[in-house]
């Protein structure tokens, strides 16, 4: 049996920050020689930060992320360091590396094999992908493998021919993003690789938002069950340390799979330069995890892209209470400002409702009428049409005169103008082009109507006191553009709404799937209609938080002019031409 001390380093990289990414990195590397490490492991691409996309394409920013490596590996001591970094081949392509470093030295280098090529991820339109294999590098007295992220997900794999080599103890590095149960289904394919290979797994993910993506961290290790020893918090850097004794093989059987015994003995976490409890961290429930996730990629987008404040239009409605109630927790009260602007239409309701959401989150709220614009733009629009405007034109001028005024403020005062249109909204063009949809951050995108509710009632069962009013939760919802306006006139109720967009736009299911599923034709014919001729308007909206296995934008990705349609025979009859709030083409 061998002792070996592992940290693993969930760190909040920035894409493009070699040096200050290679400082993180040092710093971690200072502080786990001081705790008697025996390895420390970092996340996928540290040096580079994930993804770095494009920027790959310039050979100097692969030459000085090269560079960036050599420091790390001259600042190395006895306590062996991996970290991810791109590496060349010797024909010039590029490989997702990390590499194994101590005193000074390079022991071994380990190429990503299973290069994800769906979703979010386009590894194989910049890297070369490696054999999978890798002669174990003793560290303790223990034989350690390496793979990178997707490597640990198929059986067969990389870790199976590295065990087959002699490897006991296998860390893995991660730029996992964030999704809705996510954790739970890393923990079942650890526990597969586990009990595959015999081994004890530390799986070491990356935490923070990073343009669309958000990466909640949650770094475990695993015993050669599959068995849960050990594991991070979400959403936040912290420097998990395990002492592991790991059964190690004689050197005349070091090809046969072997277990652990016991193979943990004490836990230490690292947060914030600070030794925390040793007791595990709980685990967030669903609408906590998620809120979460949007606190950290409101955060972090504005953060790493310059900005310092936000503003918000506030309607009194549901969707602008959770985006200001996300920025105040992501920034901080004093750096969201929120703007009431009602129009003819807007009830007496809708504007208290947004006064007292602003007087309990504690930020500053000015209201400014639009009506005054709205009669000057509408006699302008009269001598342009020939008539005054109404219906769906009248309905987005007053959207796009919130839009003007937003950006205006925005441009004044340096702050981003975060949108506040949910993923029920997106998906069926329920907005305005160059209205509700002007920004620069749309925080609640991939968020369906229903969780925008539930993330509501998560956020008032939080903190000494509810912050988002009764009546915004209870009074239907509504965009306030004509008299007594509803959204269930323009759209399916959301609770029927929502499950048919997850099934068509996050599952892939036709037409006809969903009906067998139990939905009505009808609905499913106006639906399908209404998402297929949104994408020219989808694909001209801010980037937001990725929280569902497939959000539009980077996610999902479909053409704008597209002649296919799914249908149903009850589609071919259906009117789906001029539904929703929104632009025609």
């Amino acid at each position: 049996m061998a002792r070996v001390r592992i940290a693993a380093a969930q760190i909040n990289t920035v894409v493009g920050d070699l040096a200050g990414n290679t400082s993180r990195i040092l710093e971690v590397i200072g502080q786990v020689e001081q705790a008697d490490v025996d390895l420390v492991v970092f996340p996928e691409l540290t040096i580079t930060g994930y993804p770095p996309e494009d920027l790959l394409a310039r050979p100097g920013f692969v030459t000085d992320n090269l560079a960036a490596l050599n420091r790390i590996v001259s600042a190395s001591a006895s306590c062996a360091v991996v970290v991810g970094y791109v590496d060349r081949t010797g024909s010039g392509g590029l490989l997702n590396g990390a590499v194994l470093c101590a005193n000074g030295e390079v022991k071994r280098r380990y190429a990503k094999a299973l290069l994800p090529n769906y979703g979010v991820f386009d590894e194989q339109r910049w890297f070369t992908p490696g054999d999978g294999t890798m002669a174990p590098c003793v560290v303790a007295g223990v034989p350690v493998g390496i793979t990178i992220c997707e490597d640990l997900w198929f059986a067969d794999g990389p870790m199976a021919r590295q065990a087959q080599s002699g490897a006991r103890l296998f860390v893995n590095l991660n730029a996992s993003p964030y999704s809705r149960g996510r954790r739970a289904e890393r923990l079942g394919v650890l526990g597969e690789r586990a009990t595959e290979t015999g081994a004890v797994i530390v799986y070491v993910n990356q935490v923070g938002g990073q343009d669309e993506l958000v990466f909640d961290g949650a770094s475990m290790v695993v015993d050669a069950t599959g068995r849960e020893l050990a594991r991070a918090v979400q959403f936040s850097e912290e420097l998990l340390i395990v002492d592991l004794d790991v059964e190690v093989p004689a050197a005349s059987d070091r090809t046969a799979p072997s277990g652990a015994g016991e193979p943990v003995s004490t836990v230490s976490r690292v947060a914030g330069g600070e030794m925390v409890s040793p007791n595990w961290p709980e685990l967030l429930d669903p609408a906590a995890e998620v809120y979460e996730a949007l606190v950290l990629g409101t955060r972090d987008y504005l953060a790493k892209n310059g900005f310092v404040d936000a503003v918000i239009g506030l309607s009194g409605g549901i969707d602008s209470s959770l985006v200001a109630a996300i920025a105040v927790d992501a920034l901080g009260p004093d750096h969201v400002r929120g703007v009431a602007m009602p129009s003819r239409y807007s009830s007496t309701g809708s504007i208290t409702d947004a006064e007292a959401l602003a007087a309990n989150l504690g930020i500053r709220c000015e209201t400014v009428p639009i009506e005054e614009l709205h009669r000057s733009f509408t006699g302008s629009l009269t001598s342009l049409l020939g008539e005054e405007p109404r219906g769906l034109t009248d309905e987005n001028l007053q959207s796009r005169l919130r839009g003007v005024l937003l950006m205006a403020l925005s441009n004044a005062t340096g702050a981003i103008v975060l949108t506040t249109g949910n993923k029920s909204e997106m998906a069926t063009g329920y907005s305005t082009l160059y209205g509700d949809s002007a920004g620069g951050f749309a925080v609640i995108k991939d968020v369906p109507k229903t969780l925008v509710y539930e993330l509501c009632r998560y956020r008032n069962r939080i903190g000494t006191s509810p912050v988002i009013p009764e009546d915004v939760l209870t009074k239907p919802p509504s965009a306030e553009l004509r008299p007594d306006q509803r959204d269930d006139e323009s759209l399916p109720p959301y609770d029927v709404l929502d499950p048919l967009i997850g099934g068509y736009v996050e599952q892939d299911r036709s037409p006809a799937d969903l009906v067998a599923d139990g939905f009505r034709a009808e609905d499913v014919a106006r639906v399908v209609g209404l998402v297929d001729r949104a994408e020219y308007k989808r694909r001209q909206m801010p980037p937001g938080v990725k929280i569902t296995t497939k959000a539009f934008g980077k996610d999902r990705r479909m053409p704008i002019t597209n002649r296919y349609r799914p249908t149903t025979e009850a589609a071919k009859d259906a009117d789906v031409s001029s539904e929703g709030r929104g632009d025609l083409p």
